[in-house]
């Protein structure tokens, strides 16, 4: 079958995955397009032959929409998915799931209520070739149990309207969602540290910052978030074992010798970088849809995990350096977790 999707926000990455689902995806086929800028909707569901619709209510409810991505602004988020699961349609949201822990909890019992699993969280490392080549080594069993892990986040430039709670929110999400599914293992304290401000920050900026996790088994993870290093898009991560240790390749990419120099380029987007892990996504989505199947990718409570954890991390940010505990519900059976007597 052909799954047919509806597409809520057309903005950058909104168009990007339009791109996708009719580029490289088979067996899906963009039919319906809504965004708050009515130009920008039409000019999208043109590129591909969809129907441009006045809202997302309008569009999940669509007849001619079986799944529903959604790609609009953070604080809709909520919104549209809870009314995509009151429709019984799967749904497909970009992080964040929803701005704050309360309306991820929400869509979590609106979730379980309906009784199976309709909703796919749009962190796309655990799709990427080299995290998977990580989570085999990891689940052998060959490097003992984990004991440290050295992560680094860099991006070369930020704009101005990026500001310091974004480190957390925005960039270190990505290593939280994707740790916590190598490790196996929750989160369960956040601190934020700031060494020496970097001069080429914008002055309400606090950059570089270090995060500094620790898991319920005391696995400790130290994140270096570094938004203005200059050089390129640079994403690091390193598992330390009891028996040896496990590294993420960096991309494959040429090694030139030249002029008394060997040198291979640094990459400079994070849609380049993780363009395959997008592909993967959305491809292994479209299949679960197409075969009437629960998604197999992250959940909406990984979704909540993730807020509950960047929101301790913000406020260790903003209480100069203090250790801030993730108070995380207890992770209901439905998602694969211990139930607890509350939560059967």
């Amino acid at each position: 079958m052909t799954v047919r999707v509806g597409v809520i926000g057309a903005g950058m990455i909104g168009q990007d995955h339009i791109r996708r689902l009719t580029e490289v995806v088979t067996g899906a086929a963009v039919t319906a397009v809504t965004d708050l800028d009515g130009a920008r909707a039409a000019e999208a569901a043109a590129t591909v032959g969809a129907t441009v619709l006045p809202s997302g209510a309008e569009l999940i409810n669509s007849p001619d929409v079986d799944a529903v991505l959604v790609t609009s602004w953070g604080p809709t988020h909520a919104e549209h998915v809870l009314s995509a699961i009151a429709a019984g349609k799967p749904v497909f949201c970009e992080k964040p799931l929803a701005t704050t822990a309360e309306d991820c909890l929400r869509i979590v019992e609106a979730e379980r209520a309906h009784g199976s699993r309709l909703v796919q969280v749009g962190f796309m490392r655990r799709f990427d070739p080299g995290y998977r080549q990580m989570k085999e080594v990891l689940a052998a069993g060959t490097l003992g149990a984990p004991l440290i892990v050295h992560c680094a986040h860099r991006n070369p430039t930020v704009p101005d309207a990026y500001h310091s709670a974004m480190a957390a929110q925005d960039t270190a999400v990505h290593e939280i969602d994707v740790l916590r599914w190598l490790l196996d293992d929750e989160i369960v304290s956040a601190q934020v540290v700031t060494p020496r401000a970097t001069s080429k920050r914008f002055e309400h900026l606090k950059d570089p910052q270090i995060m500094i996790f620790e898991t319920v088994s005391g696995v400790r993870i130290d994140l270096e978030v570094f938004v203005n290093c200059q050089y390129g898009y640079d994403i690091q991560c390193e598992v330390v074992g009891e028996d040896g240790l496990v590294r993420l390749p960096d991309p494959a990419a040429a090694s030139v010798r030249t002029a008394a120099r060997h040198s291979t380029a640094v990459m400079q987007d994070w849609k380049v970088r993780f363009a395959e892990a997008f592909d993967t996504e959305f491809r292994e989505w479209i299949a679960s849809v197409a075969a009437g199947a629960e998604p197999t990718g992250p959940s909406a409570w990984d979704g909540y995990a993730a807020t509950v954890i960047t929101d301790a991390a913000v406020r260790s940010l903003e209480s100069d350096g203090t250790v801030v505990s993730a108070d995380m519900k207890p992770r209901p059976a439905f998602y694969g977790g211990a139930a607890s007597p509350s939560q059967p």
